[in-house]
């Protein structure tokens, strides 16, 4: 009878826990997607939403608000369970229920500097830590450490608390200022789901950290230990931090850009950090540009010559290709500059594609044509993701992006180039269109080199009125900036500070940013310049799914893999900060600008879905770009609701003046 009684236990167990993988597998499909739309407003704040936390059940939300309250929510039932005053005396940004506490404990921090633990069963603040010096942005648990958290605050340091040691103190485990400065600032923070000893950093720049817990810990007390640890020497040098205990990740080319942005009073900052459910990937809200996807598992460094010369390690090039350590760089930089692989090129026969696929390369062509680069991109991507080995599907592509011209579409365009020539060394167009891509992005001797490469490869296309014009745009840049001509060959270490603080940064910092991993994915739409709070997250157990917030009230959805965009509504009269999806259910929550917690689900067939689908989505992806490239004075007006002009649908910039015509480098695609 036990054993019967054991058995019928075990057999319960394993079909709860089977329906429930099948509830998480299945929750979020493209069908529900397509029918999200408003369910609810639970209403009871009484100033903005900064924050919101599910439970591990997913049958509480707490929130918390400008009104110094949090609110612990049955959103199922759309009821109010609990408010509290939370003792802050400043705006709440950060709500997170602490692990293995029975959703008793709830830690909140605020800008008042200060991070509180309630006890929700008696509705009292518990303990109250004033460590930091500036804005707590960023609560941080993990199940692996119970009783224990991390914050992430403006005064540049990383804390963490342990309820079970100290009540009230906490320690730093990692100053950033020891890294980039008095001025830098903490603005995120989170835990690898899967591994909860690696914890991911987002800060002031283009940089995103990812930290080794445990190595930290480990380093600290073996240096507690070590009998020499209170003699020092005079040139000896404490590292705050072992060797290999954090990576840095950052999209390739905003480096370069940062003078850009800088001139333009664009801040780039990293505004949330989150891992995919299983831990292998890890999502960048970066605040003044777009959205990033970072392959923790396959990475590749950013291309080349965006790092500098002294990190150039010789590989063997491939059809245009070096391999270093395994690290795809895509192109290689030899001591004289830029090289493709030698040789003149040949034709190589293209693979066909299916019918269906080539239907949908047509029909990219055909949007191309009619100048709808956004549409063509979508389409393009689509078939990549079905053909990842076709270089004609990449080489179209890169041309798109090269007529679009928002934010980061020539980086974007240069890696396709560099996959198109890889995959096919004769691709024409591609090699092309890497030395205009090279130009745009500010590398003018590499594009230069480029070019002549180029002409070797193709000489019946050297004196293309294509070639030529961009040689006149070239030697014309040459001319203009022969001044700092030795700092953009190659991409110096200037290019990896923040100007105007150059001896801010230390020489650890710039080693880590040297050997920084470039994104895998980019999800362009959204607009993050107003707030420095604003999420991106995986929707779906599966990550199939990426949402963000955006300054225009609206939140995004896109197809993780293909990155298209696929649902765009309106969840706030001014601006979405928070999507938090829901652990079981294809269910969200968001808030922002307005006093209230939106929660979304699937509609009904039989329901009409409400006003908040925007329509016109690639109106709004094109009115956000203007706006992230708008001084304050248009932001103004557009938040009025003026139209402001002056930038095309194809982004900022002119043309790239390359001839169309049969027998020259084609602009269109192939």
């Amino acid at each position: 009878l036990l054993f019967a009684g054991v058995s019928l236990v075990l057999v319960c167990s394993l079909q709860e826990r089977g329906a429930l993988g099948f509830e998480r597998h299945y929750h979020v499909t493209d069908p529900f997607i397509r029918r999200l739309g408003l369910e609810a407003e639970l209403q009871g704040h009484s100033g903005c939403v900064n924050c919101l936390e599910w439970n591990e059940k997913g049958d509480l939300l707490a929130s918390g608000s400008d009104d110094q309250h949090t609110i612990v929510w049955d959103p199922l039932h759309h009821k109010k369970l609990l408010s509290m005053h939370t003792g802050h005396t400043a705006n709440i940004f950060s709500v997170k229920f602490l692990p293995h506490s029975g959703d008793r404990i709830l830690i909140t921090g605020a800008a008042d500097s200060k991070v509180h633990v309630h006890d929700l069963t008696v509705k009292e603040t518990i303990h109250m830590f004033g460590d930091h010096t500036n804005r707590v942005k960023r609560i941080a648990t993990a199940p692996m450490w119970p009783n224990t958290f991390w914050s992430a605050a403006e005064d540049g340091l990383i804390r963490q608390y342990d309820l079970r040691e100290n009540s009230k103190r906490s320690e730093v485990l990692i100053d950033l200022t020891e890294y980039c400065g008095q001025l830098v600032e903490a603005k995120c923070l989170t835990v690898n789901p899967q591994d909860n000893n690696f914890l991911a950093v987002g800060a002031s720049g283009p940089f995103v950290r990812l930290y080794d817990i445990r190595m930290i810990h480990n380093h600290r007390k073996s240096m507690k230990q070590s009998p020499s640890a209170g003699v020092h020497t005079f040139c000896d040098r404490q590292k705050p931090l072992p060797d290999g205990a954090a990576q840095y990740y950052v999209a390739g080319h905003l480096p370069v850009k940062l003078p850009d942005y800088n001139n333009r009073l664009r801040v780039l900052v990293a505004t949330y950090v989150t891992f995919s459910p299983d831990g292998t990937e890890l999502l960048v809200n970066m605040g003044g540009e777009q959205v990033y996807l970072f392959d923790l598992t396959y990475k590749q460094r950013p291309y080349t010559f965006l790092l500098p010369k002294k990190c150039h390690n010789s590989g063997e090039v491939q059809n245009g290709k070096t391999s270093t350590n395994g690290v795809s760089n895509g192109i290689h930089l030899h001591s004289n500059g830029f090289r493709l692989s030698e040789g003149r090129a040949h034709v190589s026969p293209q693979v066909e594609l299916p019918p269906y696929l080539e239907r949908i390369k047509q029909q990219a062509n055909e949007a191309f044509a009619c100048q709808l680069w956004t549409q063509a991109i979508q389409l393009y991507s689509k078939a990549v993701q079905k053909a990842p080995n076709n270089a004609m599907l990449y080489g179209n592509r890169a041309a798109a992006y090269m007529k679009r011209k928002w934010d980061g579409d020539h980086y974007d365009a240069l890696r396709d180039c560099l996959k198109a020539i890889s995959l096919n060394p004769c691709h024409l167009k591609a090699h092309f269109r890497l030395a205009r891509c090279l130009f745009e992005l500010k590398y003018v001797a590499e594009a230069l080199e480029c070019l002549d490469d180029f002409k070797g490869k193709f000489p019946e296309q050297a004196h293309s009125s294509a070639c030529d014009a961009l040689d006149r745009d070239i030697n014309a840049a040459l001319f203009s900036k022969s001044d700092n001509a030795e700092d953009k060959k190659g991409g110096g270490p200037i290019r990896l500070r923040a100007p105007g603080r150059k001896d801010s940064i230390s020489e650890d910092e710039m080693v880590l940013r040297e050997r920084s991993y470039d994104y895998k994915f980019r999800y362009c739409g959204h607009c993050n310049t107003t707030t420095d709070i604003k999420e991106a997250n995986f929707f779906g157990s599966n990550a199939q799914y990426i949402v963000s917030g955006s300054d225009d009230g609206s939140f995004f959805i896109w197809e993780k893999e293909t990155t298209n965009l696929v649902r765009v509504l309106q969840g706030d009269e001014s601006i979405v900060n928070c999507l938090q999806p829901h652990p079981s259910y294809c269910f969200l929550a968001t808030s922002g600008i307005d006093p209230v917690v939106r929660l979304w689900n699937p509609r009904p067939e039989s329901e009409t879905l409400n006003g908040r689908v925007v329509v016109d989505m690639e109106g709004a992806s094109q009115a956000n770009q203007r706006r992230m490239n708008a001084d304050p004075l248009e932001v103004m007006l557009l938040n009025m609701g003026y139209r402001i002009t002056g930038l095309t649908s194809g982004g900022a910039g002119g043309s790239d003046d390359e001839d169309s015509s049969e027998g020259q480098v084609q602009c269109r695609p192939s």
